[in-house]
């Protein structure tokens, strides 16, 4: 199976843990994207959908399901989205979409985190994909120097603005051994609005799709 195919097969997959008159929180990325297909063969069952980004938006727009604004809903049963990498204690890397702040902030609601990967975003120790970070314009110099100190090698997305207004900086070569504690000094650095690591809240749940098939870990 290609890549694409994996990416479908658990974008499918997780449709499964959609309940019917519930409203659904939804990611960003090329995997989410195929669970938001499946989400349209089943818009009259659900209420609808709280989006992370302006791109999920206006696919959700373009198959008729509709879209709640977070500060309009009480709770969200589920939220389904994909990760840059994940590690058997359910911690990830997100944010290559640049949409990571927003995607925290619905994980953080939603009842259950249901992560859906292919198998090649699954590792040991996180930190081979770069990792993201949303920061506030102003503070771009000082925030690089501030992840050099921290043994990082920052790079500027350049031409990427996020749906909030910011910028992102890319940390390569971080050694994430403690993922946790690395996620609290990055978000402790003023002007960070967010650090793509989900470790304190990771997934509750994971799909993974192979060769082999879809594996759940939870």
């Amino acid at each position: 199976m290609t890549q694409d195919e994996l990416k479908k097969t658990v974008g499918w997959a997780a449709l499964k843990y959609v309940r019917y008159g519930t409203i659904v929180g939804v990611g960003t990325g090329t995997t989410t994207a195929y669970f938001i297909d499946a989400l349209g063969s089943v818009k009259h069952q659900i209420k609808g959908v709280v989006s992370s980004s302006e791109a999920s938006s206006a696919k959700l727009k373009s198959l008729g399901i509709p879209l709640f604004e977070l500060n309009d809903v009480d709770s969200l049963d589920i939220y389904v989205d994909g990760a840059d990498e994940i590690n058997g204690r359910m911690q990830m890397i997100k944010g290559g979409g640049a949409a990571l702040t927003r995607e925290k902030i619905i994980a953080a609601v939603a009842r259950k985190f249901i992560c859906i990967v292919d198998a090649s975003k699954l590792v040991d120790v996180l930190g081979t994909f770069p990792l993201p970070i949303e920061v506030i314009p102003m503070a771009r110099a000082w925030v690089a120097s501030e992840l050099i100190r921290l043994g990082g090698m920052p790079v500027y997305r350049q031409g990427v603005t996020t749906d909030n207004g910011n910028i992102i900086i890319d940390a390569y070569n971080l050694p994430i051994l403690d993922a946790v504690a690395v996620e609290e000094q990055i978000n402790n650095i003023p002007g960070v609005v967010t650090v793509g690591l989900f470790a304190r809240h990771g997934a509750d749940m994971a799909l993974i799709s192979s060769e082999q098939g879809v594996k759940i870990i939870s």
